[in-house]
C-alpha cells in the first residue's frame, strides 16, 4: 500500500479546515405531493444524484425497523429531504430510485437497499457504493462519508451524532435533522464528482 492510499484516522480528520456544507437555503424539505413533483422534475435533470436515507433508530432487541422515514438525494448544488409518511412523497421517491438513467451514489448502501425493497416494493437502479470506487482505487478499509472528503478534499465533515441517533419518522423534523441529512446525500455526489474528475484527468 502506498501512503497515498492510507486512510487518516479520526483525530487527524479533526484537525482539517471544516467541509463547506448546504445551509438551509439550499435544503429542500418534501412532504407533500406538490412538492414531490417538483423536486421529481428538477432531480431527472442531473446525471447522478447523492442518495442515502435515514430510519428511526431501534433500541429493543429485536425490534425491526419500518424504514427508511426519510429518502435524501442531492445535486452539488442542493438537495432533497423526501418524508415517506406522505403516500404521494414515497410514490415519487419509488420512482426516483427505480429509475436506471441516473447514478445514485452513497455509502454503505447495503442496508438502505434492503429497506428500499421492503418499503417502497421497487429494486432501485443505478446504485453505486462509494466504497467500492475506494476499494478499487487500493484502499483496504471502508472509508465513510469523512473519510472519503478527507482524502479527496482534505477537509473534515462534520457530522451530529445527535441528529443521526434522532427520531426520523417524526412528522415535523426539526433544522439540525434537515442538515444532517441532506448534507450526507451532497458530500456523497461532492465526493463522486471528485472522483469522476481523478478518473477524466
Amino acid at each position: 500500500m502506498t501512503p497515498a492510499n492510507l486512510t487518516p484516522d479520526k483525530d487527524a480528520i479533526a484537525l482539517l479546515p471544516p467541509f463547506e456544507r448546504l445551509g438551509l437555503d439550499r435544503i429542500t424539505l418534501v412532504n407533500t405531493g406538490p412538492q414531490a413533483q417538483e423536486a421529481l422534475a428538477q432531480l431527472l435533470t442531473a446525471s447522478a444524484w447523492g442518495f442515502d436515507t435515514e430510519s428511526k433508530p431501534t433500541f429493543k432487541v429485536g425490534e425491526a425497523s419500518d424504514g427508511p422515514h426519510i429518502l435524501q438525494l442531492a445535486t452539488c448544488e442542493r438537495a432533497w429531504v423526501f418524508q415517506l409518511h406522505e403516500p404521494e412523497c414515497r410514490s415519487v421517491a419509488a420512482h426516483l430510485l427505480a429509475y436506471g438513467g441516473i447514478t445514485k451514489a452513497g455509502f454503505g448502501l447495503g442496508d438502505d437497499r434492503k429497506r428500499i425493497v421492503n418499503k417502497l416494493g421497487i429494486e432501485p437502479e443505478g446504485i453505486l457504493e462509494l466504497n467500492t470506487v475506494f476499494r478499487e482505487r487500493g484502499y483496504r478499509k471502508d472509508m465513510g462519508v469523512k473519510a472519503a472528503v478527507a482524502v479527496l478534499f482534505n477537509q473534515c465533515f462534520q457530522k451530529s451524532k445527535k441528529a443521526a441517533t434522532s427520531n426520523w419518522a417524526n412528522a415535523r423534523l426539526s433544522e439540525s435533522q434537515l442538515l444532517y441529512a441532506a448534507n450526507d446525500a451532497y458530500a456523497a455526489i461532492r465526493v463522486w464528482h471528485q472522483l469522476c474528475e481523478g478518473m477524466n484527468p
